[in-house]
């Protein structure tokens, strides 16, 4: 062959190849007309786990498998080829998650996106997927949990330990006041006239709180679930978490109590995890935080709730509770692994003395709202609230006021409302304790 046609050929060969090479790229930066659409991708980093969710437009199958040395999740999609979208899940790792040291994506064949979670410590995957519910579409779900889970009671108690120490001194001087007091009465000579008198009693100990009573303060939606979102663009999950850390600080600032937040961030907390997060520390109270929506913008006022185990106490409580129980739809759990018998074991476990003492706290904490703020009923309302069935924990819904009101959404972004609705939902819980004081439990509890 001679060297004009080598030439020629070698020629043709490149022009091919860089044909090919043209495509292959373009295959990279945009869908191809038969492959799966990514919508959007999203992390939610926490202590208690990070999730990452890829949406599309068509559900895809997915496959999963751990490596070590070092710590590794790759995951592979089917179905899917590589766009700018899906790049920028590598950006959107933040340096403080704790689990999550980086993302790496790649065209691993054509058709399988490979997906490298490069780990910090080593996790247990949870990888499912979601139906199209609300505004979302199929949902591609990566739940990295840490394989050692936190305890919540031990980190509580740790970060309590001064103040525990000091009530636990307190309670001592209380009592040796006491036993002085009474000495001293035993010691006064008696004159005639009171050998009438039966005999004294011991004066009774000032009045003294022996433990600390520890206050789960529940910040409701969090992550892929925004709540209720105003006509101004409010997130109901955003204002909560807002309120629900100034109540934080400000039980922080009580000497007799401890609080603790079922989320502390922008991540979603399934309605039974947030139940078993207040038992786990062997919570008092569990106020769970939320801010109204309704159809009419009108509807107007903060509302208190309790459980019921009768029925709603209104359509409009009924209606709330519906719709506050559809969150892990839209939050999105692992059904699959998810103990259904021990959360339906938990939920139905309520007892006639809860609600008898959730009512007791909930017109403590409405009385002190209504000394500022209009009420949309004046008495605590009951509906059948999932997050509401701890059995053993007195347990409130507080509605801080209807962000679908646009007069209201503007006061629930306020800072001074949001103050004054934390201060009053503490006066309330203090009123409540005065009179129901804690019975002693275990020691460090």
């Amino acid at each position: 062959m001679s060297s004009k046609k080598v030439n020629l050929s070698r020629r043709r060969h490149l022009k091919t190849s860089a044909k090919f090479l043209s495509f292959a790229l373009l295959l990279t930066e945009v869908d191809i007309a038969w492959g799966a659409k990514i919508l959007g991708v999203r992390i939610w980093p926490s202590e208690d786990y990070t999730r990452i969710t890829l949406e599309s437009d068509t559900p895809l199958p997915i496959t999963q498998q751990i490596l070590t040395n070092p710590d590794r999740l790759v995951v592979d999609v089917q179905g899917l080829e590589l766009n700018p979208t899906l790049k920028d899940l590598v950006a959107k790792v933040k340096p403080n998650d704790p689990y999550v040291s980086q993302i790496r994506v790649g065209q691993f064949q054509p058709g399988i996106v490979r997906l490298v979670f490069d780990l910090k410590e080593p996790i247990k995957p949870q990888l499912f997927t979601l139906d199209p519910i609300g505004e979302y579409n199929y949902r591609m779900v990566f739940d990295l949990y840490p394989t050692t889970p936190l305890d919540p009671l031990m980190a509580l108690v740790k970060s309590s330990a001064k103040k525990e120490s000091a009530l636990e001194k307190s309670n001592e001087e209380i009592d040796l006041i006491a036993q002085f007091a009474n000495k001293k009465e035993k010691e006064v000579p008696r004159n005639p006239v009171a050998q009438a008198i039966p005999e004294n009693k011991p004066l009774p100990a000032p009045a003294k709180y022996q433990r600390l009573i520890t206050i789960a303060i529940d910040p409701g939606h969090g992550g892929e679930d925004p709540g209720a979102i105003g006509a101004a663009g409010s997130r109901e999950k955003n204002v909560v978490l807002s309120i629900a850390k100034r109540l934080r600080d400000k039980i922080e600032g009580e000497a007799y109590m401890r609080p603790y937040l079922t989320r502390d961030g922008d991540y979603f907390v399934p309605l039974h995890v947030r139940v078993q997060k207040a038992r786990r520390v062997e919570a008092d109270l569990f106020v769970s935080i939320h801010a109204d929506a309704f159809i009419e913008s009108r509807a107007k006022g903060a509302s208190v709730f309790a459980l019921s185990q009768m029925g709603a106490s209104s359509s409009m409580a009924r209606w709330m509770a519906n719709k506050e129980n559809a969150s892990d739809l839209i939050g999105g759990i692992n059904i699959k692994t998810q103990d259904r018998q021990v959360a339906n074991l938990l939920l139905d476990m309520s007892t006639t003395a809860q609600i008898k003492d959730s009512l007791q706290v909930g017109n403590s904490i409405l009385k002190q709202i209504g000394g500022f703020a209009p009420l949309h009923k004046g008495k605590v309302e009951q509906a059948s609230f999932a997050v509401l069935k701890a059995p053993d924990i007195p347990s409130i819904l507080v509605e801080t006021a209807f962000i679908s009101n646009p007069q209201e959404e503007a006061r629930l972004n306020d800072d001074g409302y949001q103050d004054r609705i934390a201060e009053a939902i503490l006066q309330g819980i203090k009123e409540y304790f005065s009179k129901n004081p804690p019975v002693a439990r275990r020691v460090n509890s």
